[in-house]
């Protein structure tokens, strides 16, 4: 495999998945759409910071290559001595599956002052449903517990738990009765998650995913980065720079 073809195949691995075009296709259209819709991010609108980049003058990692700046720094539900790391996801995002290992073996050493977040997106019907997955999981204080088998039963299984019946007979398998979950499911504080989600999502600005967002002031994800570990990197000195500004 000669270099050019190399360089092709490690963007697409970075690539990520896309918000579809079409918001209001029906279930089986927005699977079928949303599992093949694979396409690298967009940039995000940004303006220049001279202090920040003074900050970052011997960084390896530049502001508007390796990630962008929010205009205006969005609020973070943290406290003030904390510095915010979401990551916006999909379970049914290939990427997202990629990246997750990466994410779990950075978590246990973050710096003590980072809390790190999730959020999944909400685009279309199928990504709503799992968006909604992972709230009711939340919900029901099994977060930890099903986070790696969602992924695994879509990437691994192949069973894209497109609709609330599958989702249902999947929390089954984790102790959870079709009576706990229908409640958890369609509650009120799910709803009001997802709600939530959707209006980051916007504020964020975000294209793709998986997206990081650091405390509410810059984005960034793989491609810009250039790898996954690299990524972890950029992470790590966006928070301590965050961290410094204080």
């Amino acid at each position: 495999m000669n270099r050019v073809l190399l360089s092709i195949v490690a963007v697409l691995a970075l690539a990520g998945c896309s918000e579809p075009a079409g918001q209001d296709a029906g279930l089986s259209n927005a699977s079928t759409e949303a599992t093949q819709n694979i396409a690298q991010a967009a940039p995000v609108a940004a303006e220049d910071n001279v202090i920040q980049l003074a900050q970052a003058s011997d960084s390896e990692f530049q502001m508007g290559v390796h990630y962008e700046r929010l205009t205006p720094t969005q609020p973070t539900n943290s406290s003030p001595e904390q510095v915010e790391v979401t990551e916006v996801f999909w379970y049914g995002c290939p990427h997202c599956f990629t990246f997750d290992p990466y994410l779990r073996a950075w978590e246990p050493e973050a710096a003590p002052y980072i809390n790190f977040v999730r959020i999944p997106a909400v685009w279309n019907p199928v990504v709503r449903l799992h968006a909604q997955a992972f709230y009711t999981a939340q919900v029901l204080g099994k977060e930890q517990e099903m986070h790696i088998p969602l992924f695994e039963e879509i990437h691994v299984n192949g069973n894209y738990l497109d609709s609330p019946d599958k989702l249902a007979a999947f929390f089954a398998k984790f102790g959870v009765s079709a009576q706990a979950f229908d409640t958890a499911f369609n509650s009120l504080e799910v709803n009001t998650r997802l709600q939530r989600s959707e209006e980051l999502s916007r504020r964020y600005r975000i294209a793709s995913v998986p997206s990081i967002v650091i405390n509410g002031k810059y984005t960034t994800n793989g491609t810009m980065a250039g790898s996954y570990d690299r990524l972890i990197e950029l992470i790590d000195e966006l928070a301590a720079m965050e961290r410094g500004s204080d």
